[in-house]
């Protein structure tokens, strides 16, 4: 007969909740939003940023960003050359960001100079939902290539965002992805979450999802 120590995996998280706090608190006593960004890997976490950093700055806003990441440094590159501040965190053997890990990546982050900070996750739709970071809200990313059953498969991502974004809508009719199917998955497992449809490449959608951060 097999014994679960349910205790244990009770006491990681809240050990981890504690610390989200705590990051939570440290972000709002410097005037920093922050939000964590979940999806798989290529579904356009990181270009997302890229847009989104000079639609903030076009209305006065200080971006700055953290990239977690098993191993290699590929998107913080791709962030610091935005020239915005920006953190690489390696998880290693984990598959995602826990809020310990960000903490001391907030050390490196000059917060009185950003306004909206961004967590990009590790690219994976399982693991990140179980680990609060401090952020005020999660936004999912997901996109038509990874197939119209995605949101459907892994709905825990989604019932605790506070946005939901289908990207790469551009290629969905050549790999037969039904959009409005994800879009009605989405608000079955989360009848809050506000749901946008993007073309990172071209920037659609992009001025949509920015009004929604800063409402």
């Amino acid at each position: 007969m097999h014994q679960i120590d349910v205790r244990i995996e009770k006491d990681v998280y809240d050990v981890n909740n504690a610390t989200a706090r705590i990051n939570s608190d440290e972000l709002k006593s410097h005037g920093v939003r922050a939000f964590d960004l979940l999806g798989a890997i290529g579904s356009g976490k990181t270009a997302f940023i890229e847009r989104a950093v000079p639609a903030l700055a076009k209305k006065g806003l200080k971006t700055g960003a953290i990239a977690g990441d098993v191993y290699g440094d590929d998107d913080f590159k791709r962030l610091i050359s935005l020239g915005i501040p920006a953190v690489n965190l390696n998880t290693g053997k984990e598959c995602h960001l826990d809020a310990h890990l960000v903490s001391h990546g907030l050390l490196s982050l000059p917060l009185d100079e950003i306004d909206i900070l961004f967590i990009e996750n590790v690219g994976n739709m399982v693991c990140p939902t179980d680990f609060r970071l401090g952020a005020e809200k999660r936004i999912a990313i997901v996109s038509s290539t990874e197939g119209d059953d995605v949101v459907n498969k892994h709905p825990m991502m989604f019932r605790d965002c506070g946005i939901g974004v289908i990207n790469k809508t551009d290629l969905a009719e050549f790999v037969g992805c039904d959009i409005s199917r994800m879009e009605r998955d989405m608000r079955r497992y989360n009848p809050e979450i506000k749901v946008f449809r993007t073309n990172m490449k071209t920037g659609q959608g992009i001025d949509d999802i920015i009004d929604a951060i800063l409402a």
